[in-house]
């Protein structure tokens, strides 16, 4: 059975729970698929007690579900997997989810030099903005992935008002 396409962590506690970038490195990784703590561990190259942690964060605000268990050596490894294809999350207080998010985003961008940034401000009407929006969207959802060992890629896209104030003019 495959997961819903969107989960909606717009709440205070999913904020609180989205505010560190380790949280949202755990999150991308597991939309690959279920993991085990030690899956992640190597994965991420985070020790095993801070992959814990913050996967009990997530679990506790319902943002990563506990799947099936494996036997390895005697012991019992539980798998994690996201709750849904995508996340809805706001900024929460002081939007620290969103600077959390774009702190991890900038961090891997920086990491690739054949990164391609393209950042342009754009005179819309509110019917443009909304057709560009939906336009992305459907463009980043209708990619087929790859099958292993092709690399993965990120993509971010994003359509907002620019400046100080959105809604409003620039003075």
């Amino acid at each position: 059975m495959n997961p819903p396409e969107l989960f909606d962590a717009t709440s205070a506690t999913h904020a609180r729970a989205l505010s560190h970038p380790t949280r949202h490195r755990l999150l991308l990784e597991l939309g690959e698929g279920a993991a085990t703590v030690s899956q992640l561990t190597n994965r991420l190259m985070i020790n095993k007690g801070n992959v814990a942690h913050h996967l009990a964060v997530l679990v506790q605000a319902g943002l990563v579900r506990k799947g099936a268990t494996r036997t390895v050596r005697g012991g019992t490894e539980q798998y994690y997997l996201r709750p849904a294809r995508a996340i809805k999350f706001e900024g929460g207080p002081d939007n620290a989810a969103l600077f959390a998010m774009m702190s991890n985003l900038a961090n891997e961008i920086a990491g690739d030099q054949q990164a391609l940034l393209n950042h342009r401000t754009l005179r819309l009407t509110e019917h443009q903005a909304a057709a560009l929006t939906s336009h992305l969207d459907k463009l980043v959802h209708s990619l087929e992935p790859a099958n292993p060992p092709e690399p993965r890629y990120g993509v971010v896209v994003s359509v907002y008002r620019h400046g100080r104030h959105a809604g409003t003019s620039p003075s």
